[in-house]
């Protein structure tokens, strides 16, 4: 049996719904607060959120849902600023939120709260990058 990591409450929890353009962002904070914006896939926006999530304090904690290789920059980029990132399965997203929700309904703000959820019961993979970790060199 694994040892299962528990997110504690002076964690800051970011879920991110990737996409090919735009990234939808839920932050919440360690008292409970939420934030909701979106992040476009370039470099000042990447810098944006990385200086937010440096100003939060404490540890934080960052899930995305892999979509294609959009989400690889991001993720490589938190990796290198010492976040700890982490995939939720698209099918774990999409049986949880059909059980959630009860319905096929999807949009990003609502995949963003699945994931979060999925984060806070730690119902996630730790992202290696192939890169890294050296298991995909050109």
């Amino acid at each position: 049996m694994t040892a299962q990591q528990k997110c504690s409450a002076e964690m800051t929890l970011v879920a991110i719904d990737v996409a090919k353009a735009w990234n939808t962002v839920l932050v919440e904070n360690p008292d409970g607060k939420r934030q909701r914006f979106r992040v476009a896939n370039t470099r000042p926006d990447h810098d944006r959120l990385i200086l937010l999530l440096n100003n939060q304090g404490g540890q934080c904690r960052v899930a995305l849902e892999p979509t294609g290789n959009y989400h690889r920059p991001l993720a490589y980029r938190l990796l290198g600023e010492g976040f700890k990132v982490y995939l939720v399965s698209s099918v774990t997203a999409a049986r949880f939120r059909e059980a959630m929700f009860n319905s096929w309904d999807k949009n990003d703000p609502k995949d963003a709260a699945v994931i979060l959820d999925l984060l806070k019961q730690d119902k996630v993979l730790r992202y290696y990058d192939p890169l890294v970790e050296g298991i995909h060199d050109l």
